[in-house]
């Protein structure tokens, strides 16, 4: 664990409680605060309740999609770093996302060993 990433706080947005609820227990395991949303729009009140740091938003939701909520996501606050996660590895949206300001574009089923070096890497590139 890295000294600090307790303060971190971590947003889990997806549709799929499993998924969600392993996500919430891998990252508190991992010293960071998680908290979740299970919707787009739920995620949306919930960034501006918790405002957390990093936001881990899965991209096809019922409603509100992981792309909308992005953008507004951006439009909150530039500055929180979001890891868009997909059932479905699309070059195209992909790229729609990094130019959308998300930080990485992960798949399911979630690495959680890649997972955690996506979030090492972001945390030592951005200072305390």
């Amino acid at each position: 664990m890295i000294k600090g990433s307790a303060m971190k706080k971590i947003l889990v947005v997806d549709d799929e409680e499993p998924i969600r609820k392993m996500l919430v227990k891998f990252l508190t395991v991992k010293g960071y605060q998680a908290c979740s949303a299970a919707s787009g729009e739920e995620a949306l009140k919930v960034l501006r309740r918790e405002r957390p740091q990093i936001v881990l938003l899965d991209i096809r939701m019922p409603g509100t999609d992981g792309i909308e909520v992005l953008k507004q996501i951006k439009k909150i606050d530039k500055k929180v770093d979001v890891i868009m996660v997909s059932a479905v590895s699309e070059r195209k949206v992909a790229e729609e996302c990094m130019e959308l300001g998300a930080f990485d574009y992960i798949t399911k089923p979630v690495s959680l060993s890649y997972l955690e070096e996506c979030l090492l890497a972001k945390l030592l590139g951005t200072p305390q």
